[in-house]
């Protein structure tokens, strides 16, 4: 992936990303009665009555899943009072909306290539839309930033802090700050009881009890979710090229707890999480965007700035199998909980499904609509495989279908990330934003919801 300074020189962090704001941002509040409003306007007329029209269609408004049966925009994009439909908006954002890549034109050849399968099922449903949430997103390529440990509490970053939301009681905490100074409270060798000042979180991961932010200058900060202080802090690396990509938490096979951290410095390391002390080291020839853990915990889904991705031996790294197929460089990896299968994200706008059986070839090549493949979650259940672009849409695919039904998920934004709650119950998507920013939840759909209305 860009490396920070490569990536704010070229204008690639989000906060300056060229295309941010008319590619992945909502600017359909720009067009209120045609004039131009909103963010890129100085509200050249300065009367209240061009203030009152910019605030009717951008005042904060949750919608509930009786709003939205009702015509009610989930987003709560007030469609009837702009000059443009939204059916007409979603074409131009299809014929618009730029795919970063870092070798041209691999989305378009895998559009060529690859046919789109039909939105024809429905496996989760719209049921609210909260605009107090504000995820936020910090570097364009990074979006595991949004994590979900029940069906109902959902952890996420926005601006310079990990919040916390509870959609049960609609309630909004702080979990931790990192405008200012933080430093640990516990000793651990290896620990940096100086702690850190002003970290940016590139990447977050909240899992078994466990919260870990991962920063652009290598930092990592621990926390358990019980706690209200931070348990450890280190800086896995001191090269230039420093970034925390990813962060994948999980069960070793005698039950201790670990931490797999990828890194823009081309390594894979493994930490103790109980003990807080580095395991193994992995060093590559590139980049490394995102790693998992087999549910055997024997193999290591890895990828990164390379169009092959890499299966390796957990005990040692050595690489075990070379997978050919994606066309760009690779952000996203996830396995099925049967362990056989895995998935691979790819700025080809592709979702690769893979067979330890057989791995000559992918066993299923997924399309997106716009962009890259950001994010991949597969359900716990095994049921169905979900994954993101970097704006507008979420796909979840029937795996027991052979990947050849799916949902699509459609609304408009950049994504921060997306979670399945531990059940499976419930599917987050964040929306950064600057006016629509929000969380969407959605929930599994059952046989008998019908009987909901009597509940």
């Amino acid at each position: 992936m860009a490396s920070s300074a490569a990536a704010e020189a070229a204008g690639r962090v989000v906060d300056d990303h060229d295309d941010w704001e008319s590619d992945g941002e909502v600017d359909v509040e720009m067009e209120v009665g045609g004039e131009v409003h909103g963010r890129d306007a100085d509200r050249r007329d300065g009367g209240e009555d061009g203030e009152d029209a910019y605030s009717l269609v951008t005042r904060v408004s949750d919608t509930s899943a009786a709003e939205a049966r009702a015509g009610k925009d989930i987003q709560g994009i007030p469609w009837e009072r702009l000059n443009i439909t939204r059916k007409d908006y979603r074409k131009a954002r299809l014929e618009q909306y730029k795919n970063y890549e870092n070798f041209p034109q691999s989305g378009e050849l895998m559009d060529k290539l690859c046919k789109q399968v039909e939105p024809s099922s429905k496996y989760y449903e719209f049921q609210h839309n909260t605009r107090s949430v504000k995820p936020s997103i910090l570097h364009f390529q990074l979006r595991n930033l949004l994590w979900a440990t029940s069906k109902h509490d959902v952890y996420f970053m926005s601006e310079s802090t990990v919040g916390h939301w509870s959609s049960l009681s609609h309630k909004l905490s702080t979990v931790l700050d990192f405008s200012g100074h933080v430093a640990p409270v516990e000793k651990h060798p290896g620990s940096l009881l100086e702690g850190f000042s002003g970290v940016q979180v590139s990447t977050l991961a909240v899992n078994e009890g466990l919260l870990v932010a991962g920063g652009f200058q290598g930092e990592l900060i621990c926390k358990g979710l019980a706690d209200h202080n931070v348990k450890f802090c280190t800086r896995t690396t001191l090269s230039d090229n420093a970034i925390t990509n990813a962060i994948d938490i999980h069960r070793s096979t005698s039950g201790s707890l670990r931490i797999t951290v990828s890194n823009n410095d081309c390594c894979v390391r493994e930490y103790d999480m109980e003990r807080f002390q580095l395991l193994n080291h992995f060093r590559y020839s590139w980049p490394v965007n995102h790693t998992s853990v087999s549910p055997d915990r024997k193999l290591l889904a890895v990828v990164g700035d390379d169009r092959d991705a890499l299966l390796v031996d957990s005990r040692n790294g050595k690489v075990t199998s070379t997978l050919v197929g994606h066309l760009d460089y690779s952000f996203a990896t996830a396995w099925h909980p049967d362990g056989c299968t895995f998935a691979t994200g790819n700025q080809d706008k592709t979702c690769r499904i893979w067979d330890l059986r057989n791995l000559s070839t992918s066993l299923a090549v997924l399309r997106g609509n716009i962009g890259a493949i950001r994010c991949i979650r597969y359900s716990s259940d095994g049921r169905f495989l979900v994954f993101s672009e970097p704006a507008d849409f979420v796909h979840v695919y029937s795996v027991a279908a052979d990947y050849k039904k799916r949902q699509e998920i459609d609304f408009f934004g950049e994504v921060s990330g997306i979670t399945l709650s531990p059940d499976d119950e419930s599917l987050f998507v964040g929306v950064c934003d600057r006016v629509y920013a929000s969380l969407m939840q959605y929930r599994m759909k059952h046989a008998f919801d019908y009987l909901d209305s009597y509940v």
